[in-house]
């Protein structure tokens, strides 16, 4: 089944957990470390860590490393032992009664993907709900699954085999009522080989979504969670550097920032009235100057009419004085 826009959505997603899985050799990568990989001055597992920031618990299935947030770190047995192993281990952790989960190699799955992800599974009533990619293939390890189906089948499987081991998640997702919804190339798109990570570092520096990048980059580095008006802080940024100077845009933006913290809780409401004080500054700073030009201007026109004034005068009282003493030689 298919899942589209077309269907309802849940108003409230369902409360989550995540498991990330930053395993594996990654041999096309020529056995690379490759969850460290970064994309965007951001490691690949930190930018998947971001579109699953709404998580009650994230689990990620791995070698420890440093992240951008706190996890909860697992291994399979033994480690190495494939994705349906790994996801095993990551759901024994997990506490909710969904899960979504998610491969450490997929620089463009964002929060919105996770929320259509998690309004798919509430509005089909299905056992979960996996990304198609655009060619049609299931990406089990971009979706969401109700714990109880997921754990049963997970169960089941290594019952029947005697070991999860190398076994592929097809026989797991085979086994499960699953919703699908297609997914826009980007979000599906994986980094398994140094060509796709090039790609995605070219795709992200592109003039459409370079700023956006860069601003989620920033707030990740700098642990904000905060959504603000860009558009007002740009316009903000351009009337400082346009009415004042240009470095008054990056100090002046600096200061808003700096003004919406000592406020008390550093909100986008706060945010948003510093901007709205120092764009009116910016506004009446811009105004004075203008007047002032203008009034320098009209003294300065009336200057010159008072020069050009008394030049006039000097050369017809110059002109009257050489007829007086052309009259006298007469």
């Amino acid at each position: 089944m298919t899942v589209n826009a077309s269907h309802p959505v849940s108003p409230v997603p369902p409360a989550y957990d995540a498991v990330v899985l930053a395993g594996g050799a990654a041999r096309r990568l020529g056995g690379a470390d490759k969850p460290a990989v970064s994309v965007g001055g951001r490691a690949l597992l930190d930018r998947v860590l971001t579109a699953c920031r709404g998580a009650g618990r994230t689990v990620v299935v791995g070698g420890r490393r440093a992240t951008a947030r706190p996890v909860l770190w697992t291994r399979e047995e033994p480690p190495g032992g494939g994705p349906l192993a790994a996801l095993a281990a990551g759901v024994r952790r997990t506490e909710a009664e969904v899960v979504l989960v998610l491969s450490a190699d997929l620089p463009f799955l964002g929060a919105e993907t996770v929320r259509r992800l998690l309004d798919a599974l509430g509005a089909s009533g299905r056992e979960g709900a996996l990304l198609t990619d655009p060619e049609g293939r299931d990406q089990p390890l971009a979706a969401v699954y109700r714990a109880e189906p997921l754990r049963r089948e997970i169960a089941l499987l290594a019952a029947e085999h005697g070991h999860l081991s190398g076994l592929p998640l097809r026989l797991l997702t085979q086994e499960l009522h699953l919703a699908r919804i297609d997914a826009e190339s980007s979000a599906s798109f994986d980094c398994d080989t140094w060509e796709d990570v090039a790609a995605a570092r070219a795709r992200i520096r592109e003039h459409g979504s370079v700023l956006d990048e860069w601003i989620t980059a920033v707030k990740d580095e700098l642990d904000v969670e905060l959504d603000v008006d860009v558009k007002a802080l740009l316009d903000l940024a351009r009337d400082a550097a346009h009415g004042v100077a240009r470095p008054a845009a990056p100090l002046t933006t600096f200061l808003v920032g700096y003004a919406a913290a000592q406020a008390g809780d550093g909100s986008a409401q706060a945010v948003a009235e510093a901007v709205r004080k120092t764009a009116a500054l910016a506004a009446r700073w811009a105004a004075e100057t203008a007047e002032t030009a203008e009034t320098a201007e009209t003294a300065e026109s009336a200057e010159g009419a008072e020069s050009a004034e008394g030049a006039e005068g000097a050369e017809s009282a110059e002109g009257a004085a050489g007829r007086e003493s052309g009259a006298d030689a007469g």
